[in-house]
């Protein structure tokens, strides 16, 4: 039987999926079916025409969010739910914003044209551009047009396939696209699960909740639909048989990880210790793999934002593995709030409909000063010898 705390979070994930529509882009028609050009209209009338309306919204949603967050992870802890429940609510979760449409990035757009230059054009998205092909209604309403194709190659042989499925249409498309998100969601929770059943058993179910309720893993991976989480399951993938001395089939998933965004090659360190400790036939301290993971994946962070600017979903190179020592206040404490003041991120383009100065600003204090207020939660929790909660 559902409990209060399950219900709440299913509402606040279909508040989620109805703000999403809010978003549709001006220039964009999602289909031109009658019934739902008057609800498409009404929706950006409140993304669009009534800002401060949609920024309350979008906080009030934030709060909900992170509040039965809390409440999902303090039931775990005292073992008021079982794996079948936690999982239960996990493919809901997925289940229903998988059709959300992706309010927050414009990079799903991207990796749609990315394919289609090759499907439709007959051209390579390495030697063209967006902006090549003037004519394609398509760049009415995407952003980013100005660039070249900057993922692996194995992200194109994934996608180029579903843009086939989709006949160019977009919405086939994007429910295919997004798809992927959904698969790098659930895979990665998997994962997750599986590794810490294995090193970390008690903390398996609070590790998993910790990962799949986290607010932004839910934005980043479901509504917007970002790559960076299917790199990340695979990686995952390749850490569960790097336990199971399956050597082969590891260094296959970190490359194919790598072969969807490049980020994970800075694990590759990581892997050949695992397997100098096993060829030494020394313990393995898996909890201290994770920590090492975790600072090899920071600086592929750093990388990323040095290359362009702080962006929410790189909190998602690293979420992964904080959810394997989660128990730790240190890394819970600063892991949320940091996700928090990410996400937050969104309020003031939300409010303003550009981001324009301030919110650079802005965003580099949102960004400090959540994650200064999280680490040093962390420290004190730490210094007091107390547990998350």
């Amino acid at each position: 039987m559902i409990n209060l705390v399950s219900f709440g979070w299913i509402v606040s994930i279909l508040l989620l999926f109805l703000y999403s529509f809010t978003q549709i882009d001006l220039g964009l028609t999602l289909t031109r079916v009658s019934w739902w050009q008057g609800i498409q209209k009404n929706f950006q009338l409140i993304g669009y025409f009534n800002r401060p309306l949609s920024t309350d919204l979008y906080l009030a949603i934030l709060f909900l969010l992170f509040t039965f967050y809390f409440l999902l992870l303090f039931w775990c802890k005292r073992n008021r739910f079982t794996s079948r429940e936690i999982w239960l609510l996990i493919l809901l979760t997925a289940g229903l914003l998988w059709f959300s449409y992706n309010a927050f990035s414009y990079d799903l757009f991207n990796y749609i044209f990315d394919a289609r230059i090759i499907t439709y054009y007959q051209q390579s998205p390495y030697g063209h551009k967006a902006l090549d092909f003037s004519g394609d209604p398509m760049l009415g309403f995407m952003h980013w047009t100005h660039r070249y194709y900057p993922y692996g190659p194995l992200w194109l042989a994934i996608t180029v396939p579903l843009s086939f499925l989709g006949f160019h249409k977009l919405i086939p498309t994007m429910i295919l696209f997004k798809g992927l998100g959904v698969i790098g969601y659930l895979g990665s929770s998997w994962f997750i699960y599986k590794i810490l059943s294995k090193t970390n058993p008690s903390k398996k179910l609070f590790g998993l909740t910790f990962y799949a309720f986290n607010p932004l893993i839910i934005i980043e991976s479901l509504v917007s639909g970002h790559n960076d989480i299917l790199m990340m399951m695979v990686a995952l993938g390749g850490f569960w048989f790097l336990l199971k001395k399956k050597y082969l089939l590891a260094w296959l998933m970190l490359g194919l990880s790598v072969g969807i965004k490049f980020a994970t090659a800075v694990l590759i360190p990581v892997f050949i210790f695992v397997i100098w400790l096993n060829w030494q036939k020394r313990k393995i301290d898996w909890e201290k793999i994770w920590l090492i993971s975790f600072f090899f994946m920071v600086v592929a962070l750093l990388a990323a934002i040095k290359r362009t600017e702080v962006q929410p979903w790189y909190l998602l190179y690293i979420l992964p593995f904080v959810s394997l020592v989660s128990e730790k206040p240190i890394f819970f404490w600063p892991a949320i709030s940091l996700s928090l003041g990410l996400l937050l991120h969104y309020a003031p383009f939300l409010y303003l409909g550009n981001w324009d100065p301030p919110v650079p600003t802005i965003k580099i204090w949102l960004t400090v000063g959540f994650f200064a207020l999280g680490l040093i939660g962390g420290l004190i929790i730490k210094n007091e010898k107390k547990t998350v909660f």
